[in-house]
Order: C-alpha cells, then sequence, then structure tokens
C-alpha cells in the first residue's frame, strides 16, 4: 500500500498448516526477499517491508544485509539486544535526547474514546552482532507518549530499521509508516468475518488454498474501494466498476441509476447505504463492514442481470 494507506494489491499469501517441520519464523524472511524482487522490478520505487514484533529475528535482519538492502524493512521490535560495547538497545535509545514530539489522534476502541496522543521520540543508531562474528548497522526508534489520561496505559513503540534517521521529521515519517500496518488487520477482518473463509467446507486442501486466493483478491479490493473512495472521491467509477456494477446499486435500491457515470464516491455509498449505511450529514464516510454487506448483494444482482442478458439477448 501507499504511504496514504491506499491498497495496491496482494503481493505473496505464505499458507501453511500445524504442525509443520519447517519454523514459521521462514515466512518473514520469504516475505522480505518477496519485496526484494519488486525492488528490482521497480527501480523508481521506495519499497519498505512493515511487519510487528514476531519478525524481529536476526535471520531477516542478515538476509536483508546480504542482498544489500534492496528493499527498507521496519520491524517492531520484540527482543531488546544486547550491545558489543555492553549494555541493551532500548535503554541505550531512551538515554539518549529525543529529537522531538510528534503527535496525532488515536481511533476510538473499543471501551476508549478518540484522543489526542504525544510521543517524545528516540533515535539510537547501533552495530548489532550479525551472527557471523561482524555487526551490522541497525537504527533502533522508540516513541514514548508522554501526558498519557489517568486510566490509560501510555502509548509505545520500539521500531527496528536499515535507515538512519537525522531528523524529527524522518523518524515521524517512519512511525506514519508503522501505523499502516494496521491495514493488514482489516483485510484479515474482511478476508475472516465479510468472506467468512473460516466457514468454508471443501473437502481437498488444494480446493482451499485456490478459495483463499481468490477471497483475499475479493478483500483487497473492498479495502480498496473504502479508501479510494475518501483519497480519490471525484474519480470516475468507471476506473473501478464495471457498468453492470454501479447501475445494480441503484436498480437495488429501486432508484434509475444516472446517465452520467457517477465518482467513486457516490458509487460507494450508494453499496454501502445496500449494507446499512446511512448516509446522514454526521455520518462522515463508509466503513468496509457496510460496503462488503451491500457489495455481496451488488453482486448477486450483477451477475443475474447478466445471464438474463445473456439468455434473452436484452
Amino acid at each position: 500500500m501507499t504511504p496514504q494507506r491506499l491498497p495496491l494489491g496482494i503481493l505473496d499469501a505464505w499458507m501453511w498448516a500445524r504442525p509443520l517441520d519447517t519454523m514459521e519464523s521462514l515466512r518473514w524472511i520469504e516475505g522480505y526477499e518477496r519485496v526484494a524482487e519488486q525492488a528490482k522490478r521497480l527501480p523508481g520505487t521506495r519499497l519498505v517491508y512493515v511487519a510487528d514484533r514476531e519478525a524481529d529475528i536476526l535471520a531477516l535482519m542478515q538476509r536483508a544485509q546480504a542482498l544489500a538492502h534492496p528493499a527498507d524493512y521496519l520491524l517492531r521490535a520484540q527482543h531488546n539486544r544486547c550491545l558489543p560495547q555492553g549494555g541493551k538497545l532500548w535503554e541505550a535509545t531512551l538515554a539518549s535526547a529525543p529529537l522531538g514530539e510528534i503527535h496525532f489522534t488515536l481511533p476510538a476502541r473499543t471501551g476508549q474514546r478518540t484522543r489526542a496522543v504525544s510521543q517524545a521520540v528516540h533515535v539510537c543508531t547501533a552495530p548489532l552482532p550479525n551472527g557471523q562474528d561482524g555487526t551490522m548497522p541497525v537504527t533502533c526508534l522508540i516513541a514514548r507518549e508522554t501526558g498519557a489520561p489517568a486510566g490509560h496505559k501510555p502509548i509505545e513503540w520500539r521500531l527496528l530499521t536499515n535507515r538512519s534517521i537525522a531528523s524529527l521529521a524522518e523518524a515521524a515519517e517512519l512511525l506514519e509508516w508503522y501505523r499502516c500496518r494496521w491495514e493488514i488487520e482489516t483485510l484479515f477482518h474482511v478476508l475472516k468475518n465479510g468472506c467468512r473463509i473460516e466457514e468454508l467446507q471443501l473437502g481437498e486442501i488444494k480446493k482451499l488454498e485456490v478459495a483463499l486466493v481468490i477471497y483475499l483478491v475479493v478483500a483487497w479490493r473492498l479495502t480498496h474501494l473504502t479508501r479510494l473512495a475518501r483519497e480519490q472521491p471525484d474519480l470516475p467509477a468507471s476506473e473501478v466498476f464495471d457498468q453492470i456494477e454501479w447501475q445494480s446499486a441503484w436498480l437495488l435500491a429501486e432508484k434509475t441509476p444516472p446517465k452520467k457515470t457517477p465518482s467513486v464516491r457516490e458509487v460507494v455509498r450508494q453499496i454501502a447505504m445496500l449494507g446499512g449505511f446511512l448516509g446522514r450529514k454526521g455520518d462522515g464516510e463508509p466503513g468496509v463492514k457496510t460496503l462488503w454487506q451491500g457489495f455481496a448483494r451488488v453482486s448477486s444482482f450483477a451477475r443475474g442481470a447478466e445471464k438474463l442478458k445473456a439468455i434473452y439477448a436484452l
């Protein structure tokens, strides 16, 4: 996805079943390798591999170094690593003078309201043992919340990257990239709860894998449309919808489809209203849940309309 959180597609899917003889940590290394392969095909594009705590493994950083870092990595730190000169990485990072503070709004969560967050940013680049009697430079970035409200656990992120950080602006950029990682949770939310892949009753693993690949594309499309309607609302709907799709959204609502091609935002809102979005003045833009619920109706209706058209030559 882009730094603006527009999902661009699915690059790779790592499928496995327990128990395995192969360590599951290998999937993180393979994931970086797939991104590195894309970097060679896209020399004019900076690619960044963003991952959570499970990817904080020495072998991944070793692999990135062996490939000469064709893509950057940005990992949530899980291990407080020892430094060759003594001491621990996190303590050394926090001992450095903060570069400054960043500010953002934390969205509402279950049992918690939206609130403003301020974090002090600390950075330290240190040589870490590379497991081969040598070292490799790794930058640790720690963003620690200051002035957290009573009853709220301060938000603290510890990140590792191969990039050097010389200013608060560069640190803030990486933190924004890490915040984009949440979008993968949205994708799997759609995959599990919208596409209901856990309810599939297929008799063979090969059939299940094919179904998962198809549903991954469906989940991507729904998250892409949700974000696109906000980032490029005036884009003509014909760029991302078939004509029968967007017309079906109006027909299902018992309305006459517009003669002129509507915008992406207009179509997404119309589809979402079929899924329960009310579209009132204070409702903002629809979320992915109402979009997938409405799109399920639109897809069935559009397929039926195409079938009728083919049978009766309408």
